[in-house]
């Protein structure tokens, strides 16, 4: 059986999973994947990891069509998602309206979950944002850094902290076991990311991947798109 192989940020495994029974059974072909920080992603692509598709930011996959390793026009998108907070299924839910109430909540919580603050884009945005709301430093020992959000999101479902809190791609929380989307970031903290799907240049079955693009982004998985966290 031919197995497209893809390259994505964690923000669409979710998508990519309920997928991969229709996707098999239309074109007899297989799905293997590596779901993670899109900017390590992006370089195991560089690096020439194998690759048939590649789903990152719009932003980043725009870059790798530039550098010749992403074909330009198969590029299509798949749908935006927001940088949301998450709790424990069995804990309240913490809302944050305003900037300051995102402060009392970052500021009250005992544990802070998200991705690598460096390579990720859900964990470049969190930094970013601590940095705005001036707790940087106050919360720096309280952050629990992993390499992806699907992961921390999994840790945070375990956490034995009393108060603890997530914050990544809404996807990527709504598709982990045990923890809840409680929330939106504030205005002047959000941040909505378009993803992207495209095929690599060096891609073994690129037909294969162009027909998982056209099923990623068709008109008919639109519902399926929303209620794994992708909005239009």
């Amino acid at each position: 059986m031919t197995t497209v192989n893809i390259l994505s940020g964690g923000a669409a495994q979710g998508l990519v999973g309920g997928l991969s029974d229709v996707f098999e059974a239309q074109t007899g072909c297989s799905i293997d994947g590596e779901f993670g920080a899109v900017g390590l992603m992006a370089d195991k692509l560089r690096a020439g990891a194998p690759a048939d598709l590649v789903i990152l930011t719009q932003a980043l996959l725009a870059k790798l069509a530039a550098e010749k390793v992403v074909v330009a026009p198969s590029m299509a998108d798949i749908g935006r998602v927001e940088t949301a907070l998450a709790v424990r299924s069995r804990d309240p839910r913490v809302t944050a309206a305003t900037e300051a109430d995102l402060r009392e909540v970052l500021q009250s919580a005992d544990a802070i979950y998200v991705p690598d603050t460096k390579a990720s884009t859900a964990g470049q945005h969190v930094a970013k944002v601590l940095d705005q709301l001036g707790i940087a430093y106050e919360v720096a020992s309280r952050l629990k850094i992993f390499p992806n959000g699907a992961t921390a999101m999994r840790e945070l479902a375990v956490s034995t902290a009393t108060r603890p809190i997530g914050c990544t791609q809404a996807t990527e929380i709504i598709a982990t076991k045990g923890i809840e989307l409680s929330g939106a970031l504030p205005p002047g903290c959000e941040l909505v990311t378009m993803y992207t799907a495209g095929v690599a240049t060096q891609a073994a079955h690129p037909k294969e991947a162009e027909a998982l693009i056209a099923l990623l982004t068709g008109a008919d998985h639109r519902e399926l798109r929303q209620r794994v966290g992708f909005a239009p």
